[in-house]
């Protein structure tokens, strides 16, 4: 597995220039906001100066068309003119709205809170006080920076989560090759151990010896063939569910202390499923392994099937200290592990052969001080019945 740092470079300067490029747009959306309230500020006070116009001119006194113009040219802002005596007049606010006193007051209070209000003076008199609001145009602008923000964030949570995911995949490309290459390391002294062994049977020596390490060189080639599956997808054949999880059972009844009692039960004969020996015992040996050091040495396991529908369930019990609840989904975490010298890779790998491998199921069924039960879940393979 090689990293490219450079690739990695390139991803890093991806990002920031992105991000530079965003807060650039934001930045630039803020300062065309504010400059659009100054024009807004300044067409209120012209607006105002029109009114103070209207207010100076006699009855009969004909005003000009510039006055006229800027008066009714305003459609969109809304305001609220408020004279001396307490009089409220509104423009651009809908007739049924002006005519509830509580809601003016409640805007007049908003009006002078997003701008400060223009006062109407003449000869040192204040004659009428303009409140207003920001126009349709403006509010939406005004949230506009948000809606930046929160894709600014968005984006940043998918980079972050398209690094993690391309990093969790370069590091489980990392273990593949890291387990295949050790499955490649172990076969030749391997072979060489065979030849050891046949050599061995032929010079009389006790067959109970030779057979015993026969046993363990099988057991070797099971572990070859384990890593060198990872990181592949694994052909899937019709096995006995019932007969290959005795199998795993008698192994590691036999190889285990005496100080750990085995059981095992099924509720039926046999039952087709597509299994991968190899990785399905390898499965069945983690939990049980977990199990006893769960038990510290001591205690029971056992093993129950299950047939449930078209599922069967393979129930891995111990009677160790249990797990916590809130650990349930943590456990097969890669790393997470509660013993002082172990890689926390055993439930992690489980998880991958039964759900990734075989499209089953693994789950704690429960656990208490009195200890914990694993289930595993597949499908049986009806498709052989008939």
């Amino acid at each position: 597995m090689n990293f490219n740092p450079k690739k990695k470079a390139s991803n890093i300067i991806l990002l920031i220039s992105a991000f530079i490029i965003v807060s650039l747009i934001l930045w630039n959306t803020n300062s065309f906001f504010k400059k659009f309230k100054e024009e807004e500020r300044l067409k209120m006070e012209i607006w105002a100066t029109a009114q103070l116009e209207l207010i100076q001119s006699s009855v009969d006194q004909e005003l000009g068309n510039l006055t006229l113009k800027v008066m009714g040219n305003n459609t969109s802002t809304p305001m609220i003119l408020v004279n001396e005596e307490g009089t409220i007049k509104t423009h651009n606010i809908a007739p049924e709205n002006a005519a509830d006193s509580i809601y003016i007051q409640k805007k007049i209070r908003q009006f002078a809170s997003e701008n400060e209000p223009i006062h109407i003076i003449q000869e040192g008199e204040l004659l009428e006080t303009l409140y207003y609001g920001n126009s349709e145009v403006l509010n939406k602008l005004k949230y506009y920076p948000l809606a930046l923000l929160l894709i600014i964030c968005l984006f940043g949570a998918v980079i972050f989560f398209f690094f993690r995911i391309n990093k969790a995949s370069e590091q489980n490309k990392l273990w593949a090759g890291m387990a295949k290459e050790t499955a490649h390391q172990i076969g030749t002294p391997l072979t060489s151990l065979l030849g050891w062994n046949e050599l061995l049977k032929s010079e009389n020596i006790n067959q109970d010896i030779t057979k015993e390490i026969e046993k363990d060189i099988i057991r070797l080639q099971t572990i070859t063939e384990r890593f060198s599956k990872i990181g592949s997808i694994p052909e899937l054949r019709e096995y006995d569910i019932v007969s290959e999880t005795e199998k795993a059972y008698q192994y590691l009844k036999r190889r285990s202390s005496k100080l750990v009692h085995f059981s095992f039960s099924s509720d039926i004969d046999k039952l087709p499923v597509l299994l991968n020996p190899p990785l399905y015992n390898w499965s069945i040996e983690n939990l049980v392994k977990n199990g006893i050091d769960a038990m510290k040495g001591k205690g029971n396991i056992a093993i129950q099937i299950e047939k449930k529908g078209q599922n069967v369930h393979i129930l891995v019990s111990d009677t160790g200290r249990g797990i916590p609840k809130s650990d349930f989904q943590s456990i097969f975490n890669p790393g997470v592990t509660s013993k002082k010298r172990g890689w926390g890779l055993g439930l992690s790998l489980v998880k991958r052969i039964v759900e990734e491998y075989h499209k089953g199921k693994i789950k704690v069924l429960s656990s208490s001080k009195e200890g914990t039960i694993m289930q595993i879940s597949l499908k049986a393979n009806t498709q052989s019945d008939g």
